[in-house]
């Protein structure tokens, strides 16, 4: 068996052995196929490597897709047709985003290096001037929402990463209904939730080859680094917790101090939720991005006890409303377009596809692959 990173699997490896979470209870059992989901799944548990088979059987390897483009082909006329999100770069207030995007970034990247190398005191209100400005701007939850989606694939380094974090707490908890001065502490908690990984050698996060044991260890423990590197700055206590508490949850299966429920500070267990779907639908050195809907999937049949019940279902419910009117593409290779959501089964949609409407609900073997 040979033992490798959850971010270097590939579908139709084998398990070599069952595949614990931190209580114990088996996640995926020895000799099961890996496909997408159950990758998905690991990521979700934040489990960092497993064991596989040092050969892979004729039978495991991963099945086709099931496209099916040649029975449902595109039209010429939807070929030369932009996409939502085409359509969405192109217009002045995405590239007036992005250009704002950039620079909130690079002032974050810049005003954490001070911090990390020459121990100045970081100002999280100055770090929020532009996210802040961004949100004004973009003129709607749903528009912040939108842009965010347009805008994968164009950077995942860490500082992307606590940017678009920052921002989705921001949204989130105003669909939480919480106070504006706690959505912009949210804001804050967000944009320095994972400097830790400041502390975690570069050349480790952006390794392609897998993750050696000790390699794995450090990048593990990133949320202690980062409440380290705040602890004694004059900021509030929530963004210190937010650092070490955002990979808890709600069932104690987290980590680093395994503190279950309420007894997480608020702020890290809405950063869990947004941190969490970021990295999901964000594209990686070794995946693309993954469709919103597939990760909602997971959240539904694998997350929801593992977050706080009341951040969990308000965010699903409302980020699957954002994606109403959305074109998608179908499991099957017909795209179409999202036309109402399914209450409690948000991952499965009605779309409508020319004159037939599909629920996703009752129509099991379907599911949405792609928002274009």
């Amino acid at each position: 068996m040979n033992k490798i990173a959850t971010s270097k699997l590939k579908p139709g490896m084998v398990v070599g052995s069952d595949v614990l979470n931190y209580d114990n209870k088996t996640v995926i059992a020895k000799g099961t196929k890996l496909s997408q989901t159950l990758i998905t799944r690991l990521e979700l548990y934040g489990i960092l490597s497993i064991y596989v088979e040092d050969d892979v059987p004729a039978s495991a390897a991963p099945e086709p897709e099931d496209n099916n483009s040649d029975i449902f082909p595109a039209s010429a006329e939807l070929e030369d047709e932009q996409t939502n999100y085409e359509k969405i770069r192109d217009t002045e207030l995405f590239k007036e985003f992005k250009a704002d995007y950039e620079e909130g970034r690079k002032s974050l990247e810049f005003h954490v290096s001070e911090m990390v190398d020459k121990n100045v005191e970081v100002d999280p209100v100055l770090l929020l001037e532009k996210p802040l400005e961004m949100i004004s701007k973009a003129g709607s939850r749903v528009s912040v929402i939108d842009m965010l989606h347009a805008m994968r694939g164009f950077d995942d380094s860490t500082f992307a990463h606590c940017m678009n974090v920052s921002l989705l707490n921001f949204v989130v908890a105003g669909w939480l209904r919480w106070s504006k001065q706690d959505q912009e502490m949210a804001m804050m908690c967000g944009i320095l939730f994972d400097i830790g990984k400041m502390r975690v050698p570069r050349e480790v996060l952006n390794k392609v080859e897998p993750l050696t044991e000790n390699e794995l260890i450090e990048v593990r423990h990133h949320a202690e680094h980062g409440y380290r590197m705040l602890k004694d700055k004059n900021l509030p206590e929530h963004i210190k917790t937010t650092a070490i508490m955002h990979h808890e949850r709600y069932d104690g299966s987290g980590y680093p101090l395994r503190i279950r429920g309420e007894k997480a500070d608020r702020f890290a267990r809405l950063t869990a939720v947004t941190d969490v779907y970021d990295a999901m639908t964000s594209a990686r050195v070794y995946r693309d991005p993954i469709c919103p809907f597939r990760v909602v999937e997971i959240f539904e049949d694998e997350g929801l006890e593992k977050y706080d019940p009341d951040i969990i279902m308000t965010f699903l419910k409302n980020v699957t409303y954002t994606y109403i009117q959305n074109t998608c593409r179908l499991s099957d290779g017909r795209t179409g377009t999202i036309i109402m959501q399914n209450p409690g089964q948000y991952s499965r949609p009605v779309v409508k596809c020319g004159n037939e409407f599909i629920d996703l609900n009752k129509r099991r073997e379907l599911r949405i692959e792609e928002l274009t």
